[in-house]
């Protein structure tokens, strides 16, 4: 008689051991970056989702609700007014990424016009803004942005104080980066070329100096939008932000004051987590950029 093998298999255990390890494998594939992107895509689509996702209505209150905790109908708990509280950080998400990307635009404009004037028109021009940008550089940042936003906002309204009191505080680096980079670009033979066939002041810069300036100024646009989150939390925590019907991630932080110490954790927990998940994304992205493909621009981009 022929004996015969009976192989006996036992899926289960090891299957799932060797499936874990192709898993972790692949974890450790993945890019560095690929945490953040996936992090600012959630926080970027549920921002604009927010209508879809959660409604609020800042006049809607129920005190029958107030102060809850987490719970299924209310994931992130309900604030002192009976409102639900995952609604408000899906809302005051998106006015905080808003304002702070306008903000950062907007540092970038002035620096960006700033720094190529000083850079070309040189002499007493530059002299002047370089002693300028020493003098900003000087102050305290978020003390200055307090001034500005409380001059500002009777003219320009809560965002667009805010907008400016970041702006005005940042355009510095912008500034020296684009001027540094000028100066470095007027010295290449392509620049000669173009001034030597009769191309005026202002094609140079459109053809030839902001094309190569513009990966720059791209990063420095990418890494104020943590600092413009953190200095528009910061003001709206200090009451200089948007007002309660626009509640933004700030906003949401400051009326945490008042319930935290009766236990309402939730109050605090889920917006300064979100501001503190966003913040870091973004900037994760922005120094994974400037170490990995840029990294002669280490030193020059240290935005504070």
């Amino acid at each position: 008689m022929m004996s015969s093998t009976v192989k006996i298999r036992f899926p289960g255990a090891a299957e799932k051991g060797i499936r874990g390890l192709a898993g972790l494998g692949m974890a450790r594939r993945l890019p560095p970056t690929a945490l953040p992107i996936a992090v600012v895509a959630v926080l970027v689509a549920a921002a604009l989702a927010a209508d879809v996702i959660r409604p609020w209505d800042d006049r809607h209150v129920d005190l029958t609700r107030m102060l809850q905790a987490p719970s299924l109908a209310h994931p992130m708990g309900t604030d002192s007014l009976g409102r639900d509280l995952l609604a408000q950080v899906l809302h005051g998400l998106r006015v905080s990424f808003t304002v702070s990307a306008g903000a950062a635009l907007l540092a970038v404009v002035i620096g960006t016009a700033v720094g190529l004037a000083a850079g070309m028109l040189g002499g007493k021009v530059d002299f002047i803004v370089m002693r300028a940008v020493d003098v900003f550089q000087a102050q305290n940042h978020f003390l200055l942005s307090v001034l500005i936003a409380v001059l500002f906002r009777p003219l320009l309204g809560p965002a667009g104080a805010i907008m400016m009191a970041v702006a005005l505080t940042h355009w510095t680096t912008i500034t020296r980066i684009v001027r540094a980079q000028l100066l470095s670009l007027r010295e290449q033979p392509f620049v000669a070329a173009a001034v030597n066939l009769g191309l005026s002041r202002s094609q140079v810069v459109l053809r030839h100096y902001i094309p190569h300036l513009l990966p720059a100024i791209t990063l420095a646009f990418v890494l104020l939008v943590p600092h413009a989150i953190f200095h528009e939390s910061g003001l709206s925590f200090l009451g200089l932000g948007m007002p309660p019907h626009q509640a933004s991630l700030g906003s949401l932080l400051a009326e945490s004051r008042q319930t935290l110490l009766s236990g309402s954790w939730w109050m605090i927990v889920f917006p300064g987590g979100t501001i503190f998940c966003a913040a870091a994304a973004i900037g994760m992205l922005g120094e994974y950029w400037r170490t990995r493909l840029h990294p002669r621009w280490r030193s020059e981009l240290d935005v504070d």
